[in-house]
């Protein structure tokens, strides 16, 4: 199983004292290191989200990493048409298409795939055609997985903040259930299987229950 780490809130603490000057030579943490760090561990891929409000990761930082991560780059985006520009010039190796709430702190939940099935197809298709493996972020179910299927992506990531937050083993038994049925049918319909949100030392027994998965992402 991989291992990617997500490096936006490196870019959330240069921001709180650089936002006005992130070229700064001295504008820090650097979020290059951090990237270069995290594959020297053993990280097998870089994770950055371009949010449309440029909350964190600017569009430089985007363009820094896609010239200096080693391992691969993974692109979280809206679906937005500015965002999906910078990727197609970009070029990252993959993107994994999240939704997006301006009022939000971090991801809260996984695209509604089904729903919005006529906004993704073509933004799918531009990036494939430009070489740009695709991901959705979707919650455990099989609706959206079957959804994801039909729209031809590579990947679906699984959307595991319930489990993580789960107050009572009850509740938390549930949730993996989902998620085991949800990475069953990712597989069966030749999904590669992620899954990322809320992943920790502490719970990874757990997702380790989940089948068929290749790839987490933490941070």
């Amino acid at each position: 199983m991989r291992l990617g780490v997500n490096i936006d809130h490196v870019a959330t603490l240069r921001q709180a004292r650089y936002a006005t000057m992130p070229e700064s030579k001295n504008a820090e943490p650097e979020v290059i290191a951090a990237a270069a760090i995290c594959e020297r561990a053993g990280a097998k891929g870089i994770v950055a989200h371009l949010r449309s409000d440029r909350r964190h990761m600017q569009d430089r930082d985007i363009e820094r990493l896609r010239q200096n991560v080693m391992t691969k780059l993974n692109l979280e985006m809206g679906n937005t048409p500015e965002i999906v520009d910078v990727a197609l010039r970009i070029v990252p190796d993959e993107v994994c298409l999240v939704p997006e709430k301006r009022e939000e702190i971090t991801t809260e939940g996984g695209l509604d795939v089904v729903a919005l099935r006529a906004e993704l197809e073509p933004t799918i298709k531009r990036l494939q055609t430009a070489g740009i493996r695709v991901s959705l972020f979707v919650d455990p179910t099989l609706e959206q997985i079957d959804a994801a299927g039909e729209l031809g992506v590579e990947m679906v990531e699984l959307h595991t903040g319930k489990l993580a937050n789960a107050f009572a083993e009850k509740i938390e038994q549930q949730e993996l259930q989902n998620l085991q049925a949800a990475a069953q049918c990712a597989s069966e319909l030749k999904l590669q299987v992620n899954a990322g949100h809320g992943i920790n030392y502490e719970n990874i027994s757990l997702i380790h229950k989940i089948p068929h998965l290749t790839e987490l992402n933490i941070g």
